[in-house]
């Protein structure tokens, strides 16, 4: 049998409160929660970039969406959440959801022991290293839009105007698996005229649904406008952050994926692959 050392691993939550590792705590897994299945875009970039990783998805589809509760529903049910992944001895939270993000990142950077990175930092981060015009779009939610916290995470970096629209649909239209068709299409137009004519250079995808709809939002907006999906940005601070604390799983033997849902598993299944890019075999159901 494998002999374990038992030093430890010290540093900072995402909060800044203290936190000690096991090296053996290696092989934990990430967690990461979302509202529902959007957030399995971000869990495939994470895959991607951590193939090695093991990790534990959460969607409360349940209680599906968070983009129109109340703040302090979503602070409430985004806890509940995540404390159960906590327990799952979890090595780091990802806050898929950008709705949650929003309203709850603070409060579950207070509560929780380890790590946690939320959507809206990474994205934003990289929407103005790719702006040359000083000019960034976002779409999101309305809950997510309404919080502001793309506006205040962009205008941190500059002196950078930052317009921003609710686009409701894209989330339906995601689910359905229709992506490419004529309500997508005058969907996307009469979301995104705006952003035409404000001359932004850079749109940040502010929903993990929004993903699915690139392709048409890319055609409404032409070539000449960078599209930051928040998704790529998050997988690559996980690895910042896995690495910085010395919590990389190195391993020859292939990573562990659970799914857990609140609600549907069969509705999950089918959805979920589609938004994950590889089949999903089995999926827990649980009460949180």
């Amino acid at each position: 049998m494998a002999q374990h050392r038992s030093e430890s691993i010290s540093g900072l939550t995402s909060g800044g409160e203290p936190f000690t590792m096991s090296t053996m705590d290696v092989h934990r897994a990430i967690g990461v929660f979302d509202s529902g299945i959007g957030g399995l875009t971000v869990l495939r970039e994470i895959m991607r970039v951590l193939p090695h990783e093991n990790a534990i998805y959460l969607g409360d589809t349940a209680r599906v969406p968070y983009g129109i509760k109340s703040p302090e529903t979503v602070r409430r049910y985004s806890l509940e959440a995540a404390l159960y992944l906590q327990r799952q001895r979890i090595k780091l939270l990802v806050v898929a959801c950008n709705t949650s993000s929003a309203l709850s990142l603070n409060v579950l950077r207070r509560r929780l022991p380890i790590p946690v990175i939320g959507v809206i930092e990474p994205g934003a981060r990289r929407a103005v290293e790719a702006s040359r015009r000083k000019r960034i779009g976002v779409i999101g939610t309305e809950a997510t839009i309404k919080s502001g916290a793309y506006k205040r995470a962009i205008e941190r970096f500059g002196d950078i105007r930052v317009i921003q629209k609710a686009c409701p649909l894209f989330v339906p239209l995601a689910e359905e698996g229709r992506t490419r068709d004529r309500i997508a299409s005058l969907a996307a137009s009469e979301y995104l005229r705006g952003f035409k004519r404000g001359n932004v250079d850079v749109l940040v995808l502010g929903c993990t649904h929004y993903p699915l709809l690139r392709g048409i939002i890319r055609k409404t907006m032409g070539n000449g406008i960078a599209i930051i999906d928040s998704a790529e940005e998050v997988a690559e601070e996980t690895v910042r952050v896995l690495r910085g604390r010395g919590l990389l799983r190195d391993s020859s033997r292939p990573a562990s994926y659970k799914f857990l849902v609140t609600d549907d598993p069969v509705r999950f299944k089918r959805l979920g692959s589609l938004f994950l890019g590889r089949p999903i075999l089995r999926v827990k159901r649980i009460s949180l």
